[in-house]
């Protein structure tokens, strides 16, 4: 077992003496050292109230608590938080993830804000509005309308399809089941109904559902092998230990059921190799760190079971705090035709403005001095010449191509259908091809200036194979 003092080390290293500092010699008078002691006096002084300050901080950092096999527990008014005016939300997530952009209510705002950040869909919107202006327009309106209704539905039935495949993965991911207590016993939940404080029951090669304090598994000494190939690509295992009081008396499902620990921890964040806590448990204190802790993610090897109570969930696991929010993200050739527009559309302005002044010129010269010209609109030259510029927009319209952008969508979904066909790039060992998950970003595959590698085994496989032994005088292997 784990007494107070020794969970206090680890707050208290920079708080002990240094044996290779002597406060006095023996050479040292009595009057020597009682001038001296006021300093001594005063530098412990220093010293207390530092480590009174490093433990006042650690409690403010750890400002998370959880309480095992308690639902009850976060129903408190401190573990509520405004959302908007009166109403309020817990402030711990639940365990659903979602990787979608868009649902049934946001999804034609969203995607129409996002197309019309492309230049081009733009500029037709601007050039529908102006055609709907009487004095300006020369061509109807739904000779630019039904071009720019197409352009924008074929790039919104392609963005839904790919919204679509990320529910489908998210639904995967969420109902995937694990055993959970309920009612005093360890029953098959769903992911996504997993809740801050749970106990769960992890079985070998089964990915962790959330973040949890490892309380105890089949190997000596609560002993956890782990696999973290989703978190750093590490194939590698990496071992975590419980407690060695979690690992004596939490065993059995019944000790499981009755366990009513806190633990103060700190607040849901992305550092993956860092943790700090306390579980507070029979009137005793015990430090946590990241050797006890299992991540999202992480997949268990070597282990028949392992035991855990959930700390952080959902988008509150480190590793959803490091996917970050999903963006809107462009490619380069997104951005050089948005460049190819705005000089295009520059050329059309300075074109436009130039017939505008010739337009203008004309009607002072000829224009009003030609009876059968009159069209009954006093109207000024300067102005006449106005109104015709926004028309000469109008007319040369077809120097923006719209088409490109089509063009380009069409050659992207060809593209992820050829990825998701390579035989090149299907691997048979583990029966998995190559599948593209968006049709956005595929130019920039293969786009790559800088490797910064730390050891060969980032570019290539650390796959140990056996080849020959010799055990007890008998060879093993070809």
């Amino acid at each position: 077992m784990i007494s107070e003092r020794d969970s206090e080390t680890t707050f208290d290293e920079d708080s002990q003496p240094n044996d290779e500092e002597v406060p006095y010699s023996d050479d040292d008078t009595e009057d020597e050292l009682d001038s001296r002691q006021p300093g001594v006096e005063s530098e412990q002084a220093q010293t207390n109230r530092g480590t009174e300050e490093r433990r006042e901080t650690l409690r403010k950092d750890c400002s998370w608590q959880v309480k095992a096999n308690d639902q009850h527990f976060y129903e408190q008014p401190q573990f509520k938080r405004t959302i908007l005016l009166c109403f309020k939300k817990s402030k711990y997530a639940g365990n659903a993830i979602k990787t979608y952009k868009y649902n049934p209510i946001t999804f034609l705002p969203l995607n129409l804000f996002e197309q019309f950040k492309r230049a081009a869909n733009f500029y037709f919107l601007v050039l529908l509005i102006l055609q709907a202006i009487p004095q300006i327009s020369t061509l109807s309106w739904y000779t630019t309308l039904v071009p720019l209704l197409l352009v924008l539905g074929i790039t919104a039935v392609k963005d839904l399809v790919d919204d679509i495949a990320r529910h489908k993965m998210d639904n995967e991911v969420n109902n995937r089941t694990c055993e959970v207590i309920r009612d005093g016993r360890f029953k098959n939940t769903k992911w996504k109904d997993i809740k801050v404080g749970d106990i769960i029951r992890l079985k070998k090669n089964t990915f962790v559902p959330a973040d949890i304090l490892l309380l105890s598994s089949s190997e000596p000494n609560s002993l956890c092998y782990v696999e973290t190939a989703e978190l750093d690509g590490e194939t590698n295992l990496k071992f975590k230990m419980a407690l060695e009081v979690t690992d004596k008396y939490l065993q059995e499902e019944s000790a499981m059921a009755d366990f009513n620990g806190l633990i103060e921890c700190e607040e849901p964040n992305n550092r993956l190799d860092k943790f700090t806590g306390t579980l507070f448990w029979r009137n005793t204190s015990y430090a946590l760190d990241a050797d006890k802790i299992l991540l999202r993610g992480c997949k268990i090897r070597n282990t028949d079971f392992c035991h855990g109570v959930v700390i952080f969930a959902g988008a509150d696991t480190k590793i959803m705090k490091n996917s970050g929010k999903t963006k809107f993200k462009r490619t380069k050739i997104d951005s050089l035709m948005n460049y190819m527009v705005y000089t295009i559309f520059l050329v059309l302005i300075l074109l436009s403005a130039g017939l505008a002044i010739g337009h203008t010129y004309w009607e002072q010269q000829i224009g009003n001095s030609s009876w059968y010209l009159y069209d009954a609109e006093d109207y000024s030259p300067p102005y006449r010449g106005f109104l015709n510029f926004w028309g000469y927009i109008i007319v040369l319209n077809t120097m923006v191509p719209i088409s490109l952008y089509v063009s380009v969508e069409v050659i992207r979904l060809g593209q992820s259908y050829f990825i998701n066909w390579d035989l090149q790039m299907y691997y048979s060992e583990k029966d998995t091809a190559a599948k593209a998950r968006t049709t956005t970003l595929n130019e920039q595959l293969g786009q790559i200036h800088y490797i910064f590698s730390d050891k060969t085994g980032t570019l290539t496989q650390n796959i140990m194979t056996f080849k020959k032994c010799c055990i007890n005088g008998q060879r093993y292997g070809k």
